[in-house]
């Protein structure tokens, strides 16, 4: 058998020898300026560096930043917003602090915009016709900066013009339970105007929602009950306070999905197919306008019918009604309708991405993102501005220190500056569509930073569970803004926290919808994904949102006179975001915690039991597999973790480092099922997707069983219980395969 000797001898040469080139390969930073500092391929984590890092960013440095970058309105595709990608490119392509490089790509999209020429009208027209009174189509120029030729007017984005008119109706906050509500009250819903506020259902669901009724117009406003705490006297408003002033009016896009409205799926190039725009789905079905509250204030105190529930009810100073129509003992004479008049059109525009990169010395293959958004509705100081601030920061330290020669991350850092997410997310998608495979392939986890500072009181952070042990980590590291003397990780917990089985008490991490450019590298390429901003005291306000979102008056002065004065907010949003990236692109193992999805699982399944169980077990559908499959998972997950540990303390060998860090990586992959939701465009996490029902479980499951629950036994609707049911069983266990050892199938 010496023919077998001699052949093992081969294979184990051309192994090491196999083991030589990719390790070279992994070492060499292809391309770099100066050497690396250290390209040994057990390269970790410099705790030095990490610590000079932090104290490297410096607040005064994110201020001027942020006047440069909110000086002025920057609409997408508006010559404002090229010369911003310019501005990018310039500070990635700077000799002392640039980056390995920097690009842009463009993309062909569909916007949405107000027409110049006939600004869109809510007025109110008497019974013999004449027009009685016109509201505010633009916002009041309180402080010079609402006035300006650049300052779009307020809108909603992707709502079809037209020119409704009819009986005016309060439906609450527009959700369809809303109008059904209205409906049993006897009001008879067709070819009315119906004024909503916002909060509840989304803005486009709105219009949806009220067509389904015969309603012809939806208006939305901003309630002061939901922003300024009740508060709307000019002492509590901007520019005297953070509250919205009376006339202020919140943009936002009206379209029901993310990415290009006609290119799904597909990136969005000269030379893609495109839907015609008029086939082209999740669009609101009727016009849409909103409208500043002392606008609402004129039209609800105004309104005949029956008082609304006391849970309707807001803080504009008077009792509101249903409708339909204006009381004869009112301001507006009985029989008086609302007209709106929406002029939108849909526009071909381009708008960029900028992306500037960092070349990993070991894993150049493997990629840490970090994005933000760079469109603003107007000048955006707070939305988006603040998070390119701190992304400009954090890019001008690790850029300094990358030309200097003194470091260079394990793996590639690529920052990311997004175009057009104000209109649903465009730029994000159209990357995840254009770079589907290799994103998938290669991308470690994605961090988000929008709007990096709303507030001065706590951190507030949405993640998928594995990236919960990162934020942990670096937040316990770095000091809170203010006098407390707390972590920014205590100061958390003190604000948002929650009892954990496995922990105690700790920081509550929220969970991923779709509110920023995070949504499609979780919910359609599987990519642990984490969203951070510095935000307000829930304790002291009923607030929703910072109150000028979206609005004219979200400017520097807003935000360095009542958000966040001396910019420290700013500073430890820049370190923490900066920690983990660093921890992410440097330590040698990826410090993912997958055990901490177990958690999370067993909760899943608890809500399941108790909420569905009993009717799903009368309907013969076990939650056996599912017991099965969530405990099978736990196993293999804290397995893992043990060989990891087992690692850390030996001596790694590097293909080992890199099995186990796949593993870890790809984990989140395994829970896409890309047939799970086909009425959900993009969604195909099982565990994320959106939900109806308010139980905290598996989001399929829950909604085929409300679907089902009233409908008979042997139903479809039932069958689609099941197949959910199926769907979340096979992720789980596809999931337990990828964290077992790699040699078992």
């Amino acid at each position: 058998m010496q023919w077998v000797k001699v052949l093992g001898l081969g294979l184990g040469a051309a192994a090491l020898l196999g083991l030589g080139i990719i390790l070279g390969h992994f070492a060499i930073p292809k391309g770099a300026d100066a050497p690396a500092p250290s390209t040994s391929v057990l390269q970790d984590l410099d705790l030095e560096l990490l610590k000079a890092v932090m104290g490297q960013l410096d607040a005064r440095k994110i201020r001027e930043s942020l006047w440069e970058l909110s000086r002025q309105p920057h609409l997408a595709s508006s010559p404002r917003d090229e010369a911003l990608v310019q501005l990018l490119l310039s500070r990635w392509r700077d000799s002392e602090s640039g980056l390995d490089s920097a690009e842009r790509t463009e993309y062909e999209v569909l916007l949405s915009f107000p027409s110049q020429e006939q600004p869109n009208l809510v007025e109110v027209v008497g019974p013999t016709g004449d027009i009685l009174h016109t509201y505010h189509p633009n916002e009041e120029n309180v402080t010079g900066e609402q006035g300006g030729p650049d300052v779009v007017q307020p809108y909603a984005a992707y709502a079809p013009p037209g020119t409704p008119q009819g009986l005016l109706v309060y439906a609450y906050q527009g959700k369809e339970e809303d109008f059904r509500e209205l409906q049993e009250q006897g009001i008879n819903l067709e070819g009315t105007i119906a004024l909503t506020r916002y909060g509840g259902a989304g803005r486009g669901d709105k219009a949806v929602n009220a067509a389904k009724y015969g309603v012809a117009g939806v208006l939305v406003y901003t309630d002061p009950m939901d922003v300024n705490d009740g508060q709307s006297l000019p002492s509590q408003t901007f520019p005297n306070s953070w509250g919205l002033p009376p006339s202020g009016v919140e943009r936002g896009s009206y379209y029901k999905y993310f990415g290009d409205p006609v290119t799904p799926y597909l990136p969005a190039h000269h030379s893609s197919f495109r839907v015609d725009h008029s086939n082209a789905s999740g669009f609101p079905p009727i016009p849409a306008q909103p409208i500043g509250f002392q606008d609402a204030k004129d039209l609800l105190c105004n309104l005949n019918g029956t008082l609304a529930p006391s849970a309707w009810q807001g803080a504009l100073g008077c009792e509101y009604r249903l409708g339909p129509g204006f009381r004869s003992s009112g301001s507006l004479p009985d029989g008086s309708q609302v007209k709106m008049s929406v002029y939108n059109r849909l526009e071909l525009r381009n708008s960029s991405n900028v992306l500037g990169i960092i070349r990993g010395a070991v894993e150049p293959d493997r990629y840490v993102l970090y994005g933000n958004h760079r469109d603003s509705w107007i000048h955006g100081a707070v939305d988006p501005s603040s998070g390119t601030a701190v992304l400009l920061e954090i890019s001008r330290v690790l850029g300094t220190l990358l030309k200097k020669g003194t470091w260079r991350p394990r793996r590639s850092i690529v920052f990311a500056s997004w175009g057009a997410e104000e209109f649903g997310l465009i730029g994000s998608t159209e990357f995840t569509e254009e770079f589907f495979s290799k994103l998938q392939e290669r991308t470690v986890a994605y961090i988000n930073v929008d709007v990096a500072v709303m507030a001065n009181a706590t951190l507030r952070v949405l993640g998928t569970p594995p990236v919960q042990s990162v934020v942990f980590s670096a937040t316990k590291e770095i000091d809170s803004p203010g006098p407390s003397g707390l972590s920014i990780y205590d100061n958390w917990k003190r604000h948002f926290n929650r009892s954990s089985p496995v922990y105690g008490t700790v920081p509550s991490l929220g969970s991923l919808g779709a509110g920023s450019d995070y949504a499609p590298f979780i919910h359609f390429l599987g990519i642990s994904s984490v969203d951070m901003t510095y935000t307000y005291d829930r304790s002291k306000t009923s607030a929703r949102i910072y109150p000028t979102y979206h609005t004219a008056f979200d400017t520097f002065d807003y935000m360095e006179k009542f958000l966040d004065p001396g910019f420290s907010s700013h500073q430890a949003v820049a370190q923490t975001a900066g920690n983990v990236l660093l921890r992410l692109s440097d330590s040698l193992f990826l410090p993912l915690n997958v055990s901490d999805y177990s958690e999370v699982l067993h909760s899943f399944l608890r809500a399941a039991q108790q909420e569905l169980g009993n009717l799903l077990q009368q309907h013969n559908i076990s939650l056996g597999p599912l017991v099965t499959a969530v405990e099978k998972f736990a196993v293999a997950a804290s397995a893992l973790d043990q060989h990891v540990s087992a690692q850390r303390k030996g001596s790694p060998d590097p293909l080992q480092v890199r099995m186990f860090n796949d593993q870890l990586m790809l984990l989140e992959r395994a829970f896409l099922n890309s047939r799970a939701f086909p009425e959900e465009r993009y969604y195909s996490h099982v565990l994320w997707a959106p939900h109806s029902s308010s139980v905290a479980t598996f989001p399929g499951l829950a909604n085929a069983y409300y679907r089902a629950k009233d409908t008979d036994a042997g139903s479809e609707a039932w069958a689609e219980v099941q197949r959910q049911l199926s769907i979340v069983v096979a992720a789980l266990e596809g999931a337990t395969a990828t964290l077992r050892p790699v040699a078992e199938l």
